[in-house]
């Protein structure tokens, strides 16, 4: 038994309000809950038209730095290029594919029943906190970063031992073996009695369905689980239909489900989720630094858009918490608000080996090698006798749904000198709306060339998101709900541009304003846009 390390402590002080995001996400229509009309769906999220937006143009950042001009252009080890092409494959996938990739055996996680609350919990994810008194034996669980219910396995503890309790009375142990005899002693989170809790038992996360019309147990299919294996088991359709040639990575972004036990925290840990996924196909001579560069770069991109700073870090995956199949693993991980102090993975960057497409050909039979025709002993007539080998692969694949959560936690700032306290400072390549024209009375003609502006502007930016334009309310509230939708830059039409062709712009994130020609102003949001 150990105790809690402050790092992952529920308890721990938080430096932004998880509430006061969730209540913005959904006012300013960036996230809502789904099916919401009929009580909602635990797990399950839909995007408002900002936060879709928002979702899209990550999305499409990600495209084109990965997929589209990799790694801003970079060369990797040994001056190699960076190639990538991307593909989309199908959600339901042979069963088979699951089988040999190990899902169907697997992918299983330990659950917990409690047979009062009727209650399911992952048995990993929960901690269960007593004093360091023996003779006070009595456990109270709670789920692991979820604050409520730790605050309430406190207050019963300490009606318990009808004693007020200070940090050096408690224990809390997080490498229980929950077996009959430990959970005899333990109280459920939402239970009133000992014992309720049933020991763990393996749980498949995979969403079952079935193809054709029947619906027999032959019939079974599965919602992939990850977009990964779609790529390996195309693997060699792509060597044989392109001309791409060994380093190369395969993009891949879609949805995927998950049958979460205990779906938590916002958008972080869902049933239903979209992935951004790279797998890299290299030579194994040449893996680890590939390895080593890809996870370097990933650290750099979500830097460039704006998770810089003390939020984000990468960690390194101690060797003994790696797959059976993984040679190294390293995650870039941020400090949301329901993990502070500590943190949640972001993305995780994995060396596989050659253990997806080892499995792939043993359990179809097809031959997933691939010929090398620039490597192997140098012949007489000057080219290679060739190497048949098979790919060992280096997988960057980020959550982009938990992107977006990172993008909105990082953003979101409260300043209370301001006339509107609350604002997001989302970075501009990602910002749902680029730019908003604003008249500042809807009389004098101003409509009318704010009209004319908001026109060019759309024409000019369509691609990189909205250009909004609004003449009601006071300038103070309008500037104050694009502050809210992270909007970086307004232009207000005042009675000065009826005399000298300026208009005022007004920076998100200081307030600030300036006067600059109108007919610069496209120029002027493309510089600040860095297009």
């Amino acid at each position: 038994m150990t105790s809690q390390s402050p790092a992952t402590n529920p308890a721990a002080g938080s430096a932004k309000s998880m509430d006061a995001i969730m209540a913005l996400c959904k006012r300013r229509g960036f996230v809502y809950q789904a099916s919401e009309i009929y009580g909602g769906i635990n797990g399950f999220w839909d995007y408002g038209p900002l936060g879709s937006q928002l979702k899209k143009n990550l999305r499409d950042a990600w495209w084109q730095d990965m997929v589209l001009r990799p790694c801003w252009g970079k060369t990797g080890p040994g001056g190699r290029e960076v190639r990538c092409v991307p593909v989309e494959t199908c959600i339901i996938q042979h069963p088979k594919v699951w089988a040999a990739s190990g899902h169907v055996g697997g992918f299983n996680d330990p659950m917990m029943d409690c047979k009062e609350s009727k209650r399911r919990y992952r048995a990993d994810h929960l901690r269960y906190v007593k004093t360091t008194d023996p003779s006070e034996g009595r456990m109270f669980a709670f789920v692991e970063g979820d604050a409520d219910t730790f605050e309430e396995a406190l207050k019963r503890l300490g009606k318990y031992v009808k004693r007020t309790l200070g940090e050096g009375d408690l224990e809390i142990i997080t490498d229980a073996k929950p077996d009959g005899q430990f959970l005899a002693r333990v109280v459920g989170p939402h239970a009133k009695e000992a014992g309720t809790l049933t020991e763990p038992r393996a749980f498949n996360l995979m969403f079952k369905t079935y193809v054709g019309a029947t619906a027999t147990d032959d019939d079974v299919a599965y919602l992939r689980p990850e977009t990964a294996q779609g790529v390996f088991v195309q693997f060699k359709n792509v060597v044989d239909t392109t001309r791409v040639k060994v380093p190369f990575g395969i993009g891949n972004v879609g949805k995927s489900f998950r049958n979460e036990v205990t779906p938590r925290n916002f958008t972080f840990r869902s049933r239903e989720f979209e992935q951004m996924e790279l797998e890299f196909f290299c030579h194994p001579d040449e893996s680890m630094e590939w390895f080593t560069f890809w996870r370097e770069f990933r650290m750099a991109w979500w830097e460039s858009l704006g998770l810089a700073g003390e939020n984000l870090r990468l960690y390194d995956t101690p060797k003994k918490d790696l797959a059976h199949y993984s040679q190294a693993g390293s995650d870039v991980e941020y400090r949301f608000p329901f993990t502070y102090p500590g943190f949640g993975e972001l993305e995780g960057v994995a060396h596989r080996g050659n253990f997806d497409l080892t499995q792939h050909q043993q359990h179809s039979g097809a031959k997933m090698e691939y010929n090398d025709t620039e490597r192997g002993e140098l012949l007489p007539n000057g080219q290679r006798r060739g190497e048949r080998y098979l790919p060992h692969c280096i997988e960057p694949a980020a959550g982009l749904d938990r992107g977006v959560l990172a993008v909105l936690c990082e953003a979101y700032t409260k300043d209370e000198s301001r006339p509107s306290p609350e604002f997001m400072k989302i970075h501009p390549r990602l910002a749902p709306i680029k730019a908003a024209v604003f008249p500042l009375v809807a009389k004098d003609g101003m409509p009318e060339i704010a009209h004319k502006l908001h026109d060019e502007l759309l024409r000019r930016f369509w691609r990189e998101g909205l250009v909004e334009s609004d003449d009601k309310q006071t300038i103070g509230k309008r500037y104050a709900r694009m502050d809210e939708a992270g909007c970086p830059y307004c232009f207000t039409i005042d009675s000065d541009t009826l005399k000298d062709q300026t208009v005022t712009v007004r920076d998100r994130d200081t307030g600030g304003q300036q006067r600059i020609a109108i007919s610069h102003a496209a120029a002027f949001l493309s510089d600040k846009l860095g297009l």
